[in-house]
């Protein structure tokens, strides 16, 4: 590992990392710090059954760097940071885990904002808002704005108008063979945007379940996940 992370953190220039453990949860979960020049670290929890300790850390560092240039190409003062947590997000879910979590972020003073992100729920981001108030992404019984996953795929869709524009000279998706690989929270909420816009649309999850409820509801060709 030394031989990695170092280097690594070097050669992108990150700031901090953060393992986080509680064994009598438990709770394995890493935070990574990109660039705070323009503002706090922020970005999504994820939940995910990472294969080794090595896989997730990369993950975090991968995903917290692109936070920074989200961030900086909109032109909004923060900086790029992720929370990754190690485990099966359909059966190792607890409220103590995330209360956990947040008294995790919550000794960060601010320097980490965290939010809802693949394998984690509004009702997740509610359990680390009873430790921390850094945290976004809260249901509007909370003062959030509620579910961002239909804002988000409007803002994937409009982007791939623009693409269309700049590459074949018009915006219109009609006819275009879109993928769609992964149908979770945004991957489900892009499909019917696709097919409104009269694209040809070929979807892919490693859940079964999720390709089987999109492909009954919409006109879209399901495809195996590794042909995308």
């Amino acid at each position: 590992m030394e031989d990695f992370l170092f280097p690594y953190m070097e050669r992108f220039d990150y700031e901090n990392l953060f393992l986080c453990q509680d064994r009598r949860i438990p709770l394995r979960a890493i935070i990574a710090i990109h660039d705070t020049t323009l503002g706090p670290a922020t970005g999504g929890c994820r939940m995910w059954t990472y294969a080794s300790e090595r896989e997730a850390i990369e993950d975090a560092l991968r995903l917290a760097r692109g936070m920074t240039y989200k961030y900086a190409a909109a032109g909004v003062n923060l900086g790029g940071g992720k929370c990754v947590i190690m485990g099966n997000p359909k059966t190792d879910k607890s409220e103590a885990l995330f209360r956990a979590l947040g008294r995790f972020i919550h000794r960060l003073n601010g320097l980490y904002i965290t939010g809802e992100d693949v394998g984690t729920t509004l009702r997740d981001m509610e359990y680390i808002r009873m430790e921390t108030p850094y945290v976004v992404t809260l249901p509007r019984s909370w003062g959030g704005a509620g579910p961002i996953a239909p804002a988000t795929a409007l803002g994937v869709v409009e982007g791939m108008k623009a693409c269309a524009q700049e590459v074949f000279g018009t915006d219109d998706l009609a006819g275009r063979s879109v993928a769609v690989q992964g149908l979770g929270m945004v991957g489900s909420e892009v499909v019917p945007l696709l097919v409104e816009a009269q694209a040809r649309v070929f979807v892919a999850d490693i859940d079964a379940e999720k390709v089987k409820s999109i492909t009954e509801r919409f006109p879209v060709t399901a495809v195996p996940p590794d042909t995308i």
